[in-house]
Parts: structure tokens; C-alpha cells; sequence
């Protein structure tokens, strides 16, 4: 096997593409949008990529079949331009992966007439949030303003330590190679897949791209997801230690 190998699955016209990134990292954020976006439009793959850099391993389904690990490419059509939505099971497991198949990517997207990237994730913030910002981070000064415009917040030395992975890669890369790219951050603990920050960086690309997607699947995962997080924090109170269970006997 080459290092990326591209499968071409279908050749759509698409009209001004802009390519979302939305591959699984801190609190699903990108993951849930990006699935959102494919499930509800009804989006159709048409690249899906190989790779010796990916997990060794197959995915099986309900039914026994195996399927090698791989990532999509699908054409999303909005009641504006298109969308080309990257998504999948795993990312790279090494750092020359993500160059890897960051670069053929981004290949796909010129071939296809992508001008503008948003890399999608969530930025870990180590306890639970109530109100979910939404950061980021972006190639130029005018992508910068034009993402101010719509609620985005752009913090001194956040995220610390910088973007990882393919997220970081497609802004990076992105940008020497002519596109508009971002990089757009739900705030999330780290601790759970996050549907409410994945909410609140969808109302973003809403926004910004003119799109009207119906969250009601997403509300519903954050209100299940809030049950879980009311129990956790009713067992962790049950567990904190009175004056008495800390007075010293002996």
C-alpha cells in the first residue's frame, strides 16, 4: 500500500466548496458536527482514503463484515454552496501520517475547487462547562475578523501548546498552500463527548456559511449526555468525605 491511497467514489459538480473537517479528537466535537451535517443532508461519499499511517485494524459491522479502517470525503449540498465534510474512525497514528494524509486531503479539496477550510474540534478545558465558547484560530488577519464578526473568540496563547493533529495540519498546510483556513474550538471538559460544544460550533458555521441545519438530534444527545453528568456529580457528592470521616482516630 502507498502511503495515502485515494479511492474515487463519485464525481458531483459542486458549486464553491468549502471543506469542513470534522475527525474524532477532544469531546467529539467535530466528529458530532460533522456527522450531523452528512446525516441530515443527506450527504454522499465521494473519496474515501487508505492508509499505512492508520490504526492496523478493520471495522466490523452488525452483520460480521470487516471494512478496513479509512477516511471520507463527502459532498454535502446545502441551499447554498456545497460542502466537502471530512470524517472518520481514527486519525493518523503518527505525526508524518497526519502530513501525510493532511496533504492528500487538501489535494482532494483543490482538485474539487475548495477555497476556504474549517478544521472543527474541541478545546479541553478540565472541568465541565456551563456556556460553551467557541475559539479559534486562522491563516490571516481578515479570516480573523470575519470569525470575530460571528461570536468567535480569539484568546492570547490559547490553545496552549498549540493545534495537534490533522485539525492544526489542514490550517497550517492549508495556509501555505493558498487556502482560507481555520481552525474553529468547542470549549469542553475532555472528559465526555460533547454534544452542547459540538451545538455551539455548529450555530458558528451556521453563521458563517448561510447554513439552516435542525439540531434537534443534538439537543437531544446534550439533554441524555446532562442526565449523565447530574448522576456523576450526585455520586462524587455522595463520595466527599465529611469532618468526621477525616478526624484522625488512633
Amino acid at each position: 500500500m502507498d502511503d495515502v491511497e485515494v479511492e474515487v467514489l463519485a464525481e458531483p459538480e459542486l458549486d464553491e466548496p468549502v471543506l469542513i473537517e470534522g475527525l474524532p479528537g477532544v469531546g467529539h466535537v467535530g466528529t458530532l458536527v460533522a456527522e450531523q451535517l452528512i446525516e441530515e443532508r443527506e450527504g454522499e461519499p465521494i473519496r474515501r482514503l487508505y492508509s499505512e499511517h492508520l490504526p492496523p485494524q478493520v471495522s466490523v459491522d452488525e452483520s460480521g463484515l470487516a471494512e478496513l479502517v479509512s477516511v471520507e470525503l463527502h459532498h454535502v449540498p446545502t441551499d447554498g454552496r456545497d460542502l466537502l465534510v471530512l470524517t472518520g474512525d481514527q486519525q493518523a497514528a503518527s505525526g508524518i501520517g497526519h502530513y501525510r494524509i493532511a496533504d492528500a486531503v487538501l489535494d482532494v479539496a483543490e482538485e474539487t475547487g475548495v477555497e476556504r477550510v474549517f478544521a472543527l474540534g474541541g478545546i479541553p478545558t478540565g472541568e465541565l462547562v456551563e456556556e460553551h465558547a467557541v475559539l479559534g484560530a486562522a491563516t490571516d488577519e481578515s479570516v480573523i475578523e470575519t470569525l470575530e464578526g460571528v461570536g468567535v473568540e480569539f484568546r492570547e496563547n490559547e490553545p496552549e501548546g498549540g493545534i495537534v493533529g490533522i485539525s492544526g495540519l489542514l490550517v497550517g498546510l492549508g495556509g501555505r498552500r493558498g487556502f482560507e483556513a481555520a481552525c474553529l474550538m468547542g470549549e469542553t471538559s475532555g472528559y465526555l463527548v460533547d454534544p452542547k460544544s459540538a451545538q455551539a460550533v455548529l450555530d458558528v458555521l451556521q453563521e458563517l456559511l448561510g447554513l439552516d441545519v435542525d439540531l434537534t438530534q443534538l439537543e437531544e444527545r446534550a439533554e441524555e449526555m446532562e442526565d449523565v453528568v447530574e448522576r456523576m456529580q450526585e455520586i462524587e457528592n455522595q463520595n466527599v468525605p465529611t469532618d468526621d470521616d477525616l478526624r484522625y482516630i488512633g
